[in-house]
């Protein structure tokens, strides 16, 4: 018989309230994140939302290369790489034990499928020119493929890195975008349209594992809502906070941290080359002189952005300073509307989509506009109808938008682009900068490209837009900076 073990009162309470402290002190494993934008869908392979990557990028969907949170390019599926010596040849070695979230295993066939859809002729991916220089996939054997280009291309492994570049599976793509099936360190659970979708932690998973059990993310696109939902702490931390002048209250309180970053995204004044009167270089340049950039980014922004006059993010070493060539001149502005013929007052449309740098920066710009003599309408839509009638459509005038992509300059060279800027000049250039590998080079022509659409004027070049993050104190792991449109919570955990 085993003996009875008698406990005290006293005892039984030290007890107790010994394993509620240890209960209390275990760390939690869940987390709401507020994000502003709900995406359309979650197929970051066949659309040009942001808010697709920030939700799937590394957390559910990987490519060969990644991004680290500090802008570098490591590697992803692939661990490692050679390159031939003329340039033209990549031979990626693949992780060993990958497998995709519904138990298939990852191999070279489901690389080779990947590349071969986004560059085919009937391609949906919104950054099909990542894949143009492409001449052939092929598979080595289960764990190696070798990638053939038409030309040297000294940026094809950061183009590997970009969310449209990620690997799946052609047994799981029919309902990629409302089931995506990955290989991330979390697996898609839920999505209740309009509200939030759950992602949860793959029990699976080939790398480092992540250490929360479940990530809600949460769609709050209102910033009084965003700024109550955090204070309430219903949700525990929100990427690009959406409402910057709260930012001094959340900073005095003990219970967050803010957090201010950079990120890739220019934000412009986007402005429809092909439609009359901006066709006409003069016309745009007025636009460009009409408007105060440091009014925007302190009555817009309170504060937080940094000013830029060409498509290119201020921290990149080769970025060029041309704010003088669009200073804001509101009598120049004039001057050149009368040059170029153009009876005021002119009405165009302006449309704004939802993020609070738009739709406040719109009004802003709009009452400078009206001081020369242009008179913007303005029609607020939603992220889905500005995807659709501005992107897709080219139905607008004048419309603003943060173009956070990495180091997208090439967009300029795609005249079919919404802004449809034509200039073969340029687009000859971004030809040579796609085989040119040389990085003195590369800088030299990434500087002339800054200059010809900043002296083209092919729109208006705002700021660069802050990355503003307010998290619960004890949450670590996020990423102060965006060097992609992403919300990777992969190494996010909280401290107790």
């Amino acid at each position: 018989m085993k003996p009875f073990t008698f406990l005290t009162r006293a005892g039984l309470a030290s007890a107790i309230a010994v394993t509620a402290s240890l209960a209390m002190a275990a760390p939690r494993t869940d987390l709401t994140l507020g994000q502003q934008l709900e995406p359309p869908h979650l197929d970051p392979t066949s659309a040009a939302a942001g808010a697709i990557d920030a939700v799937v990028y590394s957390n559910i969907f990987e490519g060969l290369t990644r991004f680290a949170s500090d802008g570098a390019v490591i590697p992803g599926l692939a661990r490692s790489w050679e390159i031939s010596s003329d340039g033209l040849t990549y031979t990626f070695h693949l992780a060993k034990g990958v497998k995709f979230h519904d138990g298939s295993s990852m191999d070279a066939e489901d690389v080779k499928f990947s590349l071969d859809r986004a560059r085919a002729e009937d391609s949906a991916n919104a950054q099909k020119a990542l894949f143009a220089g492409i001449a052939s996939v092929d598979v080595v054997d289960p764990m190696t493929v070798k990638v053939t280009l038409k030309a040297p291309q000294g940026n094809f492994l950061f183009n590997m890195a970009w969310g449209d570049a990620v690997i799946v599976a052609p047994e799981s793509i029919e309902n990629i975008k409302t089931m995506p099936v990955g290989t991330g360190a979390f697996k898609f659970a839920n999505w209740v349209q309009g509200d939030h979708i759950d992602i949860v932690k793959n029990p699976d998973y080939w790398g480092t594992p992540a250490k929360l059990d479940k990530v809600t993310f949460k769609f709050i696109s209102d910033p009084t809502a965003a700024f109550a939902a955090v204070m309430a702490e219903d949700v525990q931390a929100f990427g690009a906070f959406p409402a910057p002048e709260n930012l001094p209250q959340f900073d005095a309180d003990p219970r967050f941290k803010v957090l201010v970053g950079s990120t890739e995204g220019e934000t412009i004044l986007a402005i429809n080359n092909k439609m009359p009167p901006f066709d006409n270089v003069k016309v745009r340049e007025a636009v460009a002189h009409a408007i105060n950039r440091q009014e925007i980014i302190d009555g817009a922004q309170f504060g937080y952005g940094t000013p830029i006059g060409t498509h290119f993010a201020p921290h990149n070493p080769d970025y060029v300073d041309l704010t003088a060539l669009s200073n804001y001149d509101p009598e120049k502005s004039k001057a050149l509307l009368k040059e170029a013929g153009v009876k005021t007052p002119i009405k165009v449309k302006m449309t704004l989509p939802p993020p609070s740098y738009a739709r406040r920066g719109g009004e802003i710009i709009a009452a400078q506009l009206r001081q020369v003599g242009i008179e913007p309408q303005i029609e607020n839509v939603e992220w889905a109808q500005w995807l659709e009638g501005t992107f897709r459509g080219k139905d607008f005038a004048l419309t603003i938008v943060s173009h956070t992509e990495p180091m997208d300059i090439g967009i300029y060279a795609r005249p079919d682009y919404y802004f449809q800027y034509d200039n073969p000049a340029f687009q000859e250039l971004m030809t040579s900068l796609d085989f040119e590998t040389d990085p003195a080079k590369r800088s030299a022509l990434l500087k002339t490209a800054q200059d010809i659409i900043a002296k083209d004027y092919v729109n208006a070049y705002l700021f660069e837009l802050p990355y503003l993050t307010v998290a619960n104190a004890k949450i670590e792991g996020m990423w102060v900076n965006a060097p992609t449109q992403a919300a990777d919570m992969t190494a996010v955990y909280w401290t107790e």
